[in-house]
């Protein structure tokens, strides 16, 4: 009897897993047939490379840099700024460290072409904008510039976080300073001005708003990982992955969730080197845990409702957070 039961038990299990792979498979072919629709989009940009045409120039070139490019020269600037900028030794060795990182422009071109007919399908009024590359100085606050006419990227903060003009600069910051978070920035910087800005100043409203910015990042960017998605370390996404159920439990006890204290912000949105729950534990946190956590309420409550992207996008977060049968991984 004992070993029938276990006949049985293993039959069970064996057809257990054979629905739950065919489910996994019907789900697989589903998406791949969406990405293949995806994929048909006649969509494919060719960057404009700015900052290669001003590091070949020479002074004598400027007239004809300043025609091909009027949108990097103010008029309010004298030209004698542009000169002396053709022949700075610094920007000489910016524009050099830049050629050598993106020599090739295969990769720009095919990444956020891809992401173009991403956000094109799921948003079908999106204008794909033109897509131009300069230096800045290595402003980092700055990486994107996006409008429904203009893509601008600033290479020179993507040479890698070991880069050598990075020295100075934050760690939590220089992570990301690295050529696979372009398109990210990119998505990040096209998602937001798809999810309104919440008129209330509720945390979780704040943590909602940035849960459907990383959600269209899961549409838009299939095959980037989270930990580039929302700008974290594989390390510090397995703490967020870990201790999921006891950040759940901190901003519950606490009542955090309606809470309008501005300070919350900074503790736990904003970027920084990590979160700060003024426990012990802050220094192995991430920052922007709140950020995470408003991601994962997003995608429960899109797991758990028939809802499209342009519903989700129009719901308060109030009714997301009922609606979403959020529970943590314990």
């Amino acid at each position: 009897m004992i070993e029938m039961k276990y006949t049985k038990q293993v039959i069970i299990k064996q057809v257990v897993f054979a629905l739950g792979l065919s489910f996994l498979l019907m789900g697989c072919d589903q998406k791949s047939k969406q990405e293949k629709r995806i994929d048909e989009l006649p969509i494919s940009i060719q960057v404009q490379r700015f900052d290669r045409a001003f590091a070949e120039a020479e002074v004598a070139d400027l007239d004809d840099l300043k025609q091909q490019y009027p949108l990097f020269f103010p008029t309010q600037y004298p030209d004698s700024i542009w000169r002396a900028k053709l022949v700075d030794t610094l920007q000489n060795e910016l524009d050099y460290e830049v050629g050598r990182v993106f020599a090739d422009d295969l990769s720009l071109n095919e990444s956020i072409s891809d992401l173009f007919r991403h956000i094109s399908f799921y948003a079908p009024g999106f204008e794909v904008p033109t897509v131009v590359t300069t230096t800045s100085d290595v402003d980092y606050r700055t990486r994107v510039i996006a409008n429904r006419r203009w893509l601008i990227l600033m290479l020179d903060v993507y040479l890698g976080s070991d880069h050598k003009f990075y020295q100075g600069i934050p760690l939590y910051i220089v992570k990301n300073l690295r050529p696979e978070m372009i398109v990210s920035d990119v998505a990040t910087a096209y998602a937001r001005k798809m999810v309104a800005v919440p008129q209330g100043r509720a945390f979780l409203a704040q943590i909602i708003y940035y849960g459907k910015v990383l959600y269209l990042k899961d549409l838009w960017l299939p095959e980037v990982d989270d930990a580039d998605k929302i700008g974290y370390t594989p390390q510090e996404l397995l703490w967020a992955e870990d201790n999921e159920i006891d950040v759940w439990q901190y901003f519950v006890s606490r009542e955090y969730l309606y809470s309008t204290n501005s300070k919350l912000t900074s503790r736990f949105i904003d970027p920084a080197p990590f979160s700060k729950f003024e426990l012990e534990l802050d220094q192995e946190s991430p920052g922007m845990i709140g950020q995470w956590l408003g991601w994962q309420i997003v995608r429960s409550y899109m797991n758990n409702n028939s809802s499209t992207v342009e519903q989700l996008m129009a719901l308060p977060a109030e009714e997301i957070f009922n609606q979403s049968l959020y529970k943590p991984n314990k």
